[in-house]
Order: structure tokens, then sequence, then C-alpha cells
């Protein structure tokens, strides 16, 4: 049967009667061997022949343009990112070591390419599988082209660091010397902020500061004393620390220990053999300073004592988590985020609100539970009496082997004793946690006027304190160095001031003399007379007038 699908008529459409015509038979052969089958599979081949010529020549463009080879250089090369501690360093640099800081930004050495291996795409060929392309030209243009990539990206990075840096860079200093009605003058402190190094060696504190703006002298240069009295007959003994501002990196010295953490520069120098002075003017000063950074800061000590570092380990343990670097003894440069050149203090053993020494409002009570917690001291409170059948408070008396013995001490006790006191006698030493261990356990501390009432900060709150004013108008002293401190702590505080017929003066003065008819005046005559005068005598209470005084203590025990 023959198909008529694709017959054609014998005339052609428009043709006249003297057009040439295919013979009839030919037509039928072609029209019968054209399948519908074949022409689909035909076109198929052809379609599938076009689209691999186009893939081939997209692929060999796409793996080697030069754009694609210079980003895949710049993600091999680049630096870290602005938030990346080693920012700040310049380009010139290379990174010194970290030294302190956490390591909660550091990258895991995992993700990183191995050293020498080129960052691959997945499932593309390099240059040397690909064929018909000279892998040393594309090479070449590509290393050309990451190199002119990364010129102006570290151009870029550059000019942002360096506006950045001028933007961050800041001093600023708290110099209100003289406090109202307090007659010792407060050192000045310094705060740095931005691209800060420290060179221990040549006491000195560069600031890269490209304004040059700041508290700064003509020479671009501050210098402090970093100990927290400022006391002129002190101070030349402090080692003198220079603060200077750079216009760049580069006119900076090299760093060579980078740290993430604040730095604390200050000194141990005056009278720092002083338990007193060891509170007043280094630890509650650095407490003050410091304890808000939450272990968080690197610590420089200029006058370094390696014994009272080893005293005070716990409380400089509680408040940095890192080891003291000695400012005396010190070669490298140490680059800092920010750093405090000096401490912010307050009167002695006292912390009051502050908007700029103390904007946090710590208080003493803040520090009594500082000191507890660095040195474990388990009482927060006194005992109270009768909770438990048979016990008895305890008292503590603090004995002198210097100047300003309690000469009838043990009489003192025995009257204590037998009022219902648990009487220890002890003498402060250098162990310090023992010590103080021993002090958080009494409800009631005794002491004649001296260094040893300062262990009155180791007391559970609401402790009671006794101070013993010796003779020779001492009143200005008992209460600002003791007597308002303890009620700063929340402690109870009594005092018994001595009178003529108490003090070992009466043995070596007449009653005609100053010391017995105007002993203010001495005070006006400077600490040197008042020292050789006054400070040298020992007290003898009169057991009968000190006895309402124990009661006292023991009343307000109960309060």
């Amino acid at each position: 049967m023959t198909s008529t699908a694709y017959s054609r008529p014998s005339k052609l459409p428009g043709g006249g009667g003297n057009e040439r015509r295919l013979p009839p038979r030919l037509m039928r052969s072609l029209t019968t061997k054209i399948e519908p089958k074949k022409l689909g599979v035909g076109l198929l081949a052809g379609c599938c022949l076009a689209l691999l010529t186009y893939v081939s020549l997209a692929k060999l463009f796409a793996i080697y343009s030069p754009v694609f080879a210079s980003t895949a250089n710049m993600l091999q090369n680049s630096p870290p990112s602005s938030s990346s501690p080693a920012a700040t360093v310049p380009e010139t640099e290379a990174i010194p070591p970290q030294e302190t800081g956490n390591s909660d930004n550091t990258v895991d050495p995992v993700d990183l390419p191995e050293a020498g291996t080129e960052p691959q795409e997945p499932n593309f060929p390099t240059a040397e599988s690909e064929p018909g392309l000279p892998a040393a030209l594309s090479k070449a243009d590509a290393e050309k082209a990451a190199a002119a990539a990364a010129s102006s990206e570290q151009k870029q990075s550059e000019e942002s660091g360096a506006a950045a840096g001028e933007e961050a860079a800041k001093m600023k200093c708290d110099e209100n010397g003289v406090d109202e009605g307090f007659p010792y003058a407060r050192p000045s402190v310094c705060e740095l902020y931005g691209d800060v190094r420290v060179s221990p060696k040549q006491k000195t504190m560069y600031v890269v500061n490209p304004s040059g703006a700041g508290g700064f002298d003509d020479k671009g240069e501050k210098r402090l004393r970093p100990y927290a009295r400022k006391d002129d007959f002190l101070m030349p003994g402090v080692v003198e620390v220079t603060v200077k501002s750079v216009p760049s990196a580069a006119a900076a010295p090299k760093c060579t220990k980078q740290h993430k953490v604040p730095a604390v520069v200050f000194s141990v120098a005056g009278y720092t053999d002083n338990f007193f002075h060891d509170m007043a003017d280094a630890m509650i000063p650095l407490f003050l300073t410091a304890s808000h950074l939450k272990g968080e800061v690197q610590l420089l000590i200029t006058n370094y004592k390696p014994w009272w570092v080893q005293k005070y380990t716990p409380l400089l343990r509680k408040l940095s988590n890192y080891d003291v670097i000695n400012f005396d003894d010190d070669d490298a440069v140490h680059c800092f985020p920010q750093a405090y050149l000096g401490l912010y203090r307050d009167r002695d053993l006292i912390i009051s609100p502050h908007p700029t020494r103390n904007p946090r409002n710590y208080t003493m009570v803040d520090y009594n539970r500082f000191l507890r917690d660095a040195l474990e001291l388990r009482r927060d409170r006194p005992s109270v009496l009768g909770e438990e059948p048979g016990m008895r408070p305890r008292m503590l008396i603090i004995s002198r082997a210097g100047t300003r013995k309690l000469i009838n001490l043990d009489e003192v006790a025995a009257a204590a004793t037998e009022l219902g006191f648990n009487v220890t006698v002890a003498e402060p030493g250098a162990d310090v946690p023992a010590f103080a261990a021993l002090v958080n356990s009494a409800d009631v501390l005794l002491a004649v006027h001296g260094a040893g009432l300062t262990n009155q900060i180791f007391l559970p709150t609401e402790a009671v304190v006794v101070q013993i004013v010796p003779w020779g108008n001492m009143n200005w002293q008992a209460t600002n160095f003791y007597g308002n401190p303890a009620r700063d702590m929340k402690l109870r505080y009594v005092e018994y001031y001595v009178g003529e017929e108490e003090t070992s003066l009466r043995h070596k003065y007449s009653r005609d003399h100053m010391v017995f008819k105007d002993p203010k005046k001495l005070h006006t005559m400077g600490w040197q007379t008042l020292a050789e005068t006054i400070m040298k005598q020992d007290v003898e209470v009169n057991l009968t007038m000190f006895r309402p005084v124990l009661l006292q203590a023991l009343d307000r025990l109960q309060q």
C-alpha cells in the first residue's frame, strides 16, 4: 500500500506547462525514504554537538580568566580582618607572638591551606590538565593580576588602618591633684587608647597618634611617676615613665609581644613595705583601677620588689590572669590596645563614688569581698551571741614589736577574758593569707593606732574594731585612717583616747613641754617632728577606765 503522507502533486504549484518536472517515480522514492523517526534523531545529534562546543569554550575561558586567578590568590594571601587583634600591627611588621588574651578568636589550623599549595576550586582542572592552553603564559598572567590586586588591597588597608588609628588614638589624664578636706595630693593617672607600645627598657609608652592631639607637651611627651601617693618626699625615688606621641607605626618601636588585653603600669616604691601603705597606696588603688576588667589585664610594675609581688601573689592573681611583668628588667616591646599609667585612688582605706576615679561606684565592702574571694576567707558575718551554747565571742589583740606597744597587754587580755571573750594575741607577719584567716575568724579586733589596724579589712562585715588612740592630738589620724574606713566597711567602731597618765611620754618630757601643753602645734611642724615625738610612745591603759570600752565592744557585737 502506498503512503500518501508526504505525497506531492505531479505539478509544482504555480508552475507553467513548460516547467521541468521530476519523474514521478523519483519523487515517490525520496519521500518514502525520509521517515520522521530518523529526522528527529538527526536534529538531536546536531543540538548536542552545538552544546558541547559551547560548554568547552565557556569552561576554557572561565578557568583561566585573570579575574578568577587574582581572586584565588587574594583568598590565599589576604591579611586578617579588622576584628583580629593582629590587624593593629602595621603591614610592614610581622605579627608578634600573642602573650596575653583569650584564644576565642584563633583560627583552627585545619581550615588553613597547607604551605606551598594553591587554592583549588572544587571539581575544576588545573592548568596542567587542561589541553590546548600554554600553562606558563596563563600562570604569569594570573600572578601579575593577583599582584596588582593584592597591592591595591594593601594600600586601601593601610589607608583605612591609619584613619582608624587616628580616630582611636587618645590619651586622657586625671590630674585633679587635691581633694577638698584631704591634705594629701592625688597623683596623675593617664589612660591610653589605640596602638600603645610599651618599652620598659626605654621607660617609655608610645602612642601611635597621627593627629598629635592630646595632653602632650611641645615635644609630644607626657611624664609621670606612677605611684599612688603624690608625696614630694617620695616621688624622686619613683621611676619616671614617658608617654610619647608618634605620628605613625613606623616611628614607634616594632612590637615583639602582642597582647589582647589592657595594661596597667604602676609603682610599688615609697612606703610599700608597710601594710597600711601596701593597701592604701597599691592594692586598693589597683582594685579601683583594674577590677572591672575581670582578670583580663596585664600588670607591669616599676620599682619592682620580688618579695612584695610574692607576698601579695594571691591578690595580684585575683586581679590579673597573667604573670606580672617586671618593668625594670624587660627588653621586649609590648603592644596593647589600651593602657593605664598610674593608679586611681581615693582617701586612705576609703573608696567613694566619683565620676572619673570611681565611675562604677565600688565601695570598701566590694574590696572586702574581693579579699575574701582571693584569700578564701570563709566568714562574712561575725558570730551571733547565744546561737550556740557555751560559745564565746572571739577577740584578736594585735601586738606591736616597735613603737606604740600596749605595755599592759596581758592585763587587758585577762580583763577581756573575764568579760566573756575568747582572746588571741598575735603579731602580723609576712604570711598574709595565714594572718588574714586569723583576723577573719575574730569577732572583735583590738589594737593601738598603727598599721596593724589595717587588718580590719579581713574582718567579717559587722564585726567590731577597737582603736586605742595614743596621746598627742591624734584625733584626725585616728578618725581618717581607721575610724571612717571601718564605718565604710560596715564594721562597728569603738575608740579609746589615752590620757597623759597612760602614755610613756610622761617619762621622757616634762609636763611643761609642747608634747603636753600644745601637742597640736607639733602637727604643724611636719611629719619628721611628729615621728620623733608623738609617734614614739607606748601606752598603758587604765583598766578601770578601759573596762567599759570592752563592754561597749561586747554590746556593739550584739546589735
